[in-house]
């Protein structure tokens, strides 16, 4: 390590003798005023831990002890290979430089990628502002659309997907028609035949969604219309205690048989003694999305119910992201239309609406009750009630509007888009 003082008038000048000395590698030490100018100390081949050994030097001690204390350092600095002097024994360890410690370092950088990220957050937060403000001002209609459908709890990304089908021009008198029209357009029903024309109709979905009560209702309206002498029920529901007691209830009231089955073979051997019957019902057993038995139990109906109609229970008081890993955990058994159940409980509609339209997933049936089987209905005859339903109960609990929320949910989805 080579360290020397340099004297210029400016600090420009004293670095430029530095760099002419010892090269773009040397290290500044210190710098101060003096009366001659600019005072800088610069070092080349600099080690901290050289510096480190060197600090507890004290000038005032004789200078004997000096001698005594600085040998091992300056014998040190003779061994590693940055000394010019003379090259480095084979045997001795090179001195390498203090690294910082990993802890401040990892500090720092931690402490970095969070004010990166507030700053991204605030750029975000800004952008999505006037995106916002900027939509509200070209296309009024759109943004009183979005407006009207965050009101009823429609997912942003729903509730974008409907406002790109608003005209840009109407002749309604009042604006706030819209969003309902869009609505009572684009809900997937459908008309289901389970209680006109017969065939094999499975239930499934999670726990507690009403498969065994819609069950019920849809058996009730098939002895209503066609006597219960073609009907029979199925359950493969072996884990919720009582569920095949209930189920036995609904079918010695109805008048008609009741079967189980606790695996796929089994069910193909019940639906094979059961083929002269024109409908048949199955009820399955409750599983939860995340329930590690629900893969065998939709294999073992495809395996003995490969030819049935599957409908899915969707209850509609269920929080949103609840109710899109419903539908994606029992996509494998490719229902054929979902059953909204238990209108009647919910608070809001805009989430089991926002999933329907967003899975494309069309409704056969809406449940508003525990009635049997007055409470199950059609969805092709309650598409406009069911929209109704769902702005009554936005009326019904009024919100201000927030321009922060809506330009959040909306002005950075157009901003990505």
């Amino acid at each position: 390590m080579k360290i020397k003082r340099y004297t210029a008038a400016s600090m420009r000048a004293a670095l430029a003798l530095v760099r002419a000395e010892q090269g773009p590698d040397a290290v500044i030490l210190s710098s101060r005023r003096g009366d001659d100018g600019i005072e800088v100390i610069a070092a080349v081949d600099y080690d901290e831990a050289l510096l480190a050994h060197m600090a507890p030097v004290r000038p005032a001690q004789p200078a004997a002890p000096i001698v005594a204390a600085a040998a091992p350092v300056v014998a040190a600095a003779a061994a590693t290979p940055l000394a010019k002097a003379t090259p480095a024994p084979a045997s001795a360890p090179p001195v390498r430089r203090a690294a910082p410690p990993p802890a401040a370092a990892d500090s720092n950088y931690g402490a970095m990628q969070r004010e990166l990220q507030d700053l991204r957050r605030l750029l975000e937060t800004g952008l999505a502002g006037m995106t916002w403000s900027d939509k509200r001002l070209r296309e009024p209609l759109q943004a009183r659309v979005l407006e009207e459908l965050s009101g009823m709890d429609i997912a942003p990304d729903v509730a974008m997907a409907l406002a790109t089908l608003t005209p840009r021009r109407t002749n309604l008198q009042n604006p706030s028609h819209i969003p309902l029209a869009l609505l009572v357009k684009y809900l997937p029903v459908m008309n289901d035949l389970t209680c006109i024309t017969g065939g094999i109709t499975a239930v499934v979905g999670p726990t507690g969604a009403g498969k065994t009560t819609t069950i019920a209702k849809l058996a009730a309206r098939w002895s209503m219309q066609h006597g219960s002498q073609d009907l029979a029920l199925v359950s493969t529901d072996g884990y919720r205690i009582g569920a095949r007691e209930q189920l036995s209830t609904y079918a010695r009231i109805l008048g008609a048989p009741m079967h189980a089955a606790n695996s796929g073979q089994e069910l193909a051997r019940v639906l094979e003694r059961l083929k002269a019957k024109k409908l048949i019902l199955i009820d399955t057993a409750g599983m939860g999305p995340r329930d590690v038995r629900l893969t065998e139990q939709l294999a073992a109906l495809k395996l003995g119910a490969a030819r049935a109609r599957v409908l899915l229970a969707l209850p509609a008081q269920g929080e949103g992201q609840a109710l899109d890993e419903i539908v994606r955990a029992f996509a494998g058994v490719t229902p054929a239309a979902c059953v909204l159940t238990k209108v009647d409980e919910a608070a809001s509609l805009g989430a089991a609406i926002s999933a329907v339209l967003r899975h494309k997933l069309k409704i056969a049936y809406v449940c508003d009750g525990q009635r049997v089987p007055e409470d199950l209905h059609a969805a092709n005859q309650k598409r406009v009630w069911l929209i109704r339903a769902a702005l009554q109960l936005k009326e019904r609990v009024p919100r201000a509007r927030n321009e922060a929320s809506l330009a959040r949910a909306f002005g950075r989805a157009t901003a990505h888009a």
